[in-house]
């Protein structure tokens, strides 16, 4: 049963992270009467690039960050394109253990690729799938009202305040312990997560669990108003439970995809049709999860596949990023792998062709 207590751990992993940032840019919004990211708003170029930079943090938290800016229009479809290019979830932990080089690489060339396919996406698509229409912040209160005090707050504690703390609180003793993070065999002294190395898994982990914890304290002391309109309305009840059932069902059917056909027969398939790993390694891309795709990064490692075939499984892949956008915007999420099947076979074939 230890699929599926790993199943609700990545669930409730990936759903607290993206709370944790809606909460944050629904506060920044509302406290600026919407001005916080108008700046950004305004710059298609800043968005692309802001976008790649969070896609290419170790991770899925960037690539959080950037659905939640783009489900609350601060970021375009294309700088949405550019941040799932960009990122490569937590295969970018693996990949900086066991090549470093390698990673540089493949992280400065799909920087450059995912700048300029959101820059294509941009100019070229009509019609772009666009996220549910966005709050009026015109009526928010002035930011003095915002907060009350948390002493105050606390003495007179709502069932909705009582629910996001305690969820929070318990999200943020499980980031800093450590039970969330990924598990790994005894032998694999390199694997992600290990130690503290600076790009482990365990440092990011920290990292996001103490801007969890000032999401704790801000929630103990904001107006019982705004935090349920706002905090509550908003983002909890419109995004809460879809977020959960969407990704707790794809977990799901990954596992079950992987009980029957295992890991391992996968590997000496791919390693003895080599003329098919391209089309392999960017059908396994299309799985919204970290995890298939460490098998490219493995077979790369041992010398089994040539580039190209590992930064075209990079590219249409994302990890676990586009769960939340499945649950927010189906289509965005179906046009974002569409595009990306094309780059992906533009590259890969690229780099087939020219033997590398």
């Amino acid at each position: 049963m230890s699929f599926v207590f790993d199943i609700l751990k990545n669930t409730f992993f990936i759903t607290g992270l993206v709370m944790v940032m809606m909460l944050f840019i629904e506060y920044l919004n509302v406290r600026s009467q919407g001005h916080s990211f108008a700046r950004l708003q305004r710059s298609p170029l800043g968005q692309l690039v802001v976008a790649a930079l969070l896609g290419i943090i170790p991770g899925c938290i960037g690539g959080f960050a950037a659905v939640s800016l783009f489900t609350h229009r601060i970021l375009s479809f294309g700088a949405l394109v550019a941040m799932t290019i960009a990122t490569t979830g937590d295969e970018a932990f693996l990949l900086l253990a066991m090549t470093p080089g390698t990673a540089l690489s493949v992280n400065g060339l799909l920087l450059a690729i995912a700048v300029a396919a959101g820059w294509l996406t941009n100019r070229c698509v009509k019609n772009a799938p666009a996220p549910f229409a966005l709050h009026d912040h015109d009526h928010a209160p002035p930011p003095g009202a915002l907060h009350t005090g948390v002493v105050r707050n606390l003495r007179h504690l709502s069932l909705r305040r009582a629910l996001l703390l305690g969820g929070l609180l318990i999200f943020v003793v499980a980031m800093f312990s450590g039970a969330l993070e990924h598990h790994h065999t005894p032998n694999d002294a390199h694997a992600p997560g290990q130690g503290l190395m600076l790009f482990g898994e365990r440092w990011f982990n920290w990292l996001f669990a103490g801007v969890s914890l000032s999401i704790l304290i801000l929630l103990a002391s904001v107006d019982e108003r705004f935090l349920k309109e706002h905090l509550w309305g908003h983002v909890i009840q419109k995004h809460f439970f879809k977020i959960v059932l969407w990704t707790l069902g794809a977990l799901t059917v990954i596992t079950v995809i992987h009980g029957l056909f295992g890991r391992d027969d996968m590997h000496a398939w791919i390693g003895d049709n080599k003329l098919l790993v391209l089309l392999t390694a960017i059908l396994i891309g299309l799985i919204p999860e970290s995890g298939p795709h460490l098998l490219f990064i493995t077979l790369y490692a041992s010398g089994s596949i040539p580039f190209s075939v590992l930064m075209a499984n990079c590219v249409v892949q994302e990890g676990h990023t586009a769960l939340p956008l499945l649950a927010e915007s189906p289509r965005a999420f179906v046009w974002v792998k569409i595009l990306k099947i094309g780059i992906g076979l533009l590259i890969g074939l690229g780099g087939y062709c020219g033997g590398f």
